[in-house]
């Protein structure tokens, strides 16, 4: 097989591969830099919590309107946010932890959520809500995945500075008057935002793992907050590429390929990055004679 039949020939013969590799970028784009900051602040499971908060949602919208994507993905927006708000308000009234709420409220929604489409759909359904369906993403999808990537770089860019101070020291932020509390506010938004954007493509089981997979492989090669942007930016689109020819080629389901890539980008990074396992088992001498 030559390497254009192999690379190129699949997106330049197929319109939903184009379509699928198009909201692949955007997916990266976006769950990029918010996987950095989850990583950085310590919510990683928390974001995987509310990955599965948003099925509900989804149940609901597939409800009224079938496999659309645009429906089920306001709906796990609703319940994503709800989720979150609640979870916030009972750690703050209560001395239950933010962690334990989330954890709380996720199982719920994940049962309720499966329970509302056992009920009014089918196995197949079922397995289109929970693993995603992106060679079968629509226009309106692939606009809202991208609406969703643009959305949250420019708002990245407006808190950029506010968001990395509260989450390196939210004490000294509190000092000087910033309302960190509307920051955090705003990055869960992000986190419900590109979570719906990843559940058009790799539905509400693995959203989480374009965030978070990319996210700590950049973690073994870089230290700057900038450079770990751009590495798990690099990282998830490589990673949609990659899964989308892989499911072409072997037949496989296309969410999983995409997460797997993933792993295998973290795999090597494990072993072979500049602070990974090798490197610490036989590090190089840092003066030579």
């Amino acid at each position: 097989m030559s390497l254009y039949a192999a690379l190129i020939e699949p997106f330049v013969e197929f319109g939903f591969m184009r379509r699928a590799l198009v909201a692949c970028l955007a997916l990266g784009i976006g769950s990029g830099p918010v996987g950095v900051l989850l990583m950085l602040r310590r919510m990683s499971l928390v974001g995987d919590a509310m990955s599965h908060a948003v099925l509900p949602g989804a149940a609901v919208g597939f409800l009224f309107a079938g496999l659309s994507l645009p429906a089920m993905g306001f709906g796990g927006l609703i319940a994503g946010l709800t989720v979150a708000l609640l979870a916030g308000i009972v750690s703050r009234l209560t001395s239950l932890r933010e962690d334990a709420s989330f954890a709380s409220f996720y199982l719920t929604s994940l049962a309720a959520g499966v329970m509302i489409v056992s009920l009014h759909g089918s196995s197949v359904d079922l397995l289109h809500v929970l693993f995603g369906t992106i060679l079968a993403i629509d226009d309106w999808a692939i606009y809202l995945v991208g609406g969703i990537a643009s959305f949250t770089v420019l708002l990245l860019a407006l808190i950029y500075r506010p968001l990395v101070l509260e989450c390196f020291d939210p004490g000294y932020l509190r000092a000087v008057g910033g309302r960190g509390s509307l920051y955090h506010v705003l990055f869960l938004l992000l986190v419900v935002l590109n979570l719906v954007s990843g559940f058009q493509a790799l539905g509400t089981l693995m959203a989480v793992g374009m965030m978070m997979l990319p996210a700590t492989a950049a973690r073994f090669w870089a230290t700057s907050l900038g450079a770990l942007m751009a590495i798990a930016t690099l990282v998830a689109t490589l990673s949609g590429l990659i899964g989308l020819i892989v499911s072409y080629h072997l037949g496989v389901a296309s969410g999983p390929a995409i997460v797997l890539s993933a792993s295998a980008f973290y795999g090597f990074s494990l072993l072979f990055g500049r602070s990974g396992v090798l490197r610490r088992l036989f590090p190089s001498p840092h003066l030579s004679p």
